[in-house]
């Protein structure tokens, strides 16, 4: 039993997992698929991104729900999408688009609160032909942290 594996179908496999005696199917835990998709990303740093956005090479994508917008603010600029829409309005050939949304070539960051769904989010964009989709290395959090433009909720008119 050096090995690490256990007789049976449960106990510890040599990589730590549980043998539960069935195929995996290809199931993969979101941990994994969060590294996988990034590692197709080109993702962006928060300066950078806002440098994207002043120069006009970048439209920003806020998926955050609305409770979170209302409690943290806006980015000025950015295109308020929530996460169930976002393919609909960011498709180019999409019937329901936003109107930003001209060209497979556009370049879309998308953001969420803290940088994992939005990772998600661009992978799904990808798949829609947007190849320049990627997002904001820790989301909505990170900008501000970074000093960044945010309309505080007490600030908006």
């Amino acid at each position: 039993m050096s090995d690490g594996v256990v007789d049976g179908t449960d106990g510890p496999v040599g990589d730590g997992r549980v043998d539960d005696g069935a195929p995996d199917n290809g199931r993969v835990g979101i941990d994994e698929l969060l590294e996988q998709v990034r590692s197709g990303l080109d993702r962006i740093e928060p300066r950078a991104a806002h440098e994207a956005y002043e120069a006009g090479d970048a439209l920003l994508v806020d998926t955050r729900y609305a409770a979170l917008r209302e409690r943290d603010g806006l980015i000025p600029g950015a295109l308020i999408v929530e996460r169930n829409e976002l393919e609909w309005r960011l498709d180019p050939l999409g019937s329901h688009r936003a109107a930003e949304a001209d060209s497979h070539d556009l370049r879309v960051v998308v953001l969420c609160n803290e940088g994992y769904a939005s990772s998600l989010a661009a992978e799904s964009l990808r798949r829609l032909g947007l190849h320049r989709a990627t997002d904001l290395i820790g989301g909505f959090q990170a900008w501000k942290a970074a000093g960044l433009p945010v309309l505080l909720p007490a600030a908006r008119p």
